[in-house]
């Protein structure tokens, strides 16, 4: 179609048709390209099916791997790092052996996280042969979750294995008749539970003989054999605070000694070194199982109190919680303090309630009743204190 001067309309068509071609050429003209680029990337040098070195390790071999892992590991995310590696990590993980090797810090769980995951997995490490996990999940579900027998049992089962924690434990609830009655103490039972702990060099449960023997409590009395164990439970303190890094020894001035009243005026003017005579020794650390019991009835929203008119022992490092009321023993000079064992008694003394004990006439429990004489299951007066001294 013409206009006026003679000049012509472009025809859309025809002008489609030539870009379309152009298009296409450029396409085929760079097509060569592109494929010699694909095939570069496809070489052999890249392309080659190499079999991956650690699918041709052995699975016995990478379950002793995680054996020493599962054992040496200092917290929980160590193992669980793992875990999510790969499939095959995470299924050799779950394997007995690797469980049954986990230790003490590895087993540790905040009562914040409790969950049934949680303890589903201590479950299966209890299973797999693990006294820490039997122990940890045993004290759970006596103290916290009320499970007295299935809690009895998993310690029980721990104990026959030598775990000296767990024999201690039984034996605190056979001399206090935790889960049942009164008259279910069995001091006896406790004692020779105690002595197998000691035997095994349980430094609670040697303070625990040595005060039982002292008192003839459960026992017949002989003061020296029971001033003898003491000694031992203050030597093996000692050599545990040895045992630490040189910048734990020496933060907080542990070697200051702070002589008592009747060591000041001795023959003697070295230094014993022991904390029941006057060394500050630091506090040892908790194990995992009373560290939750602690959390969970003072720190966590999920247990709060133990229950009505139940006390908790009041050594800071403890957590066990009473199943009947009046079942601790009461300091019965200042009714404000109550413990599960002797051995949590001297502790505390030492630490912090010989600086806070006052004498008072009388105290009120926590119903308003007058108590004054401490009619509890037992009382702990000034002479069992004087024997953290003595």
């Amino acid at each position: 179609m013409r206009t006026r001067r003679g000049l012509c309309y472009p025809n859309p068509k025809v002008n489609m048709c030539i870009e379309n071609k152009i298009v296409k050429r450029k396409r085929n003209d760079f097509s060569g390209i592109g494929d010699r680029r694909k095939r570069s990337k496809l070489s052999p040098e890249f392309t080659g099916h190499h079999p991956d070195l650690f699918d041709s390790l052995p699975d016995d071999l990478v379950v002793s791997i995680l054996c020493k892992l599962t054992s040496s590991a200092a917290s929980p995310a160590d193992f669980v790092n793992v875990l999510i590696t790969c499939k095959r990590l995470n299924g050799l993980g779950h394997h007995s052996l690797v469980l049954s090797k986990a230790s003490q810090k590895m087993l540790t769980v905040k009562a914040q996280n409790w969950s049934e995951s949680a303890q589903r997995f201590l479950k299966q490490c209890a299973d797999a042969g693990n006294v820490e996990a039997c122990y940890t999940l045993g004290m759970i579900r006596f103290y916290c979750l009320e499970n007295r027998g299935s809690g009895a049992s998993l310690m029980a089962k721990a104990a026959i294995s030598s775990h000296a924690p767990s024999l201690y434990s039984l034996a605190v609830i056979q001399f206090n008749g935790s889960g049942g009655s009164k008259n279910d103490k069995d001091l006896r039972a406790g004692v020779a539970l105690c002595a197998r702990a000691a035997f095994l060099g349980h430094i609670d449960a040697l303070r625990e003989l040595g005060h039982c023997l002292q008192d003839g409590y459960g026992v017949k009395q002989n003061i020296a054999e029971g001033r003898r164990f003491l000694v031992q439970a203050n030597a093996r303190e000692l050599a545990a605070v040895l045992s630490m890094t040189p910048s734990a020894l020496t933060a907080g001035g542990w070697l200051t000694w702070n002589p008592l009243p009747h060591h000041r005026h001795g023959a003697g003017s070295g230094c014993p070194l022991l904390s029941d005579f006057g060394c500050n020794v630091p506090a040892p650390e908790a194990h995992p199982a009373n560290q939750f019991l602690t959390e969970w009835f003072l720190n966590s929203s999920k247990g709060g109190v133990p229950g009505s008119g139940l006390r908790l022992c009041s050594h800071a490092g403890c957590g066990r919680p009473e199943s009947r009321r009046h079942e601790f023993r009461r300091c019965s000079v200042c009714g404000t303090v109550n413990y599960c064992s002797r051995a949590c008694q001297a502790l505390d003394w030492k630490m912090r309630h010989k600086a806070e004990c006052t004498p008072v006439e009388r105290w009120i429990d926590e119903d308003g009743e007058n108590d004054g004489n401490g009619n509890g299951d037992g009382e702990m007066g000034e002479e069992d204190q004087n024997m953290v001294e003595s």
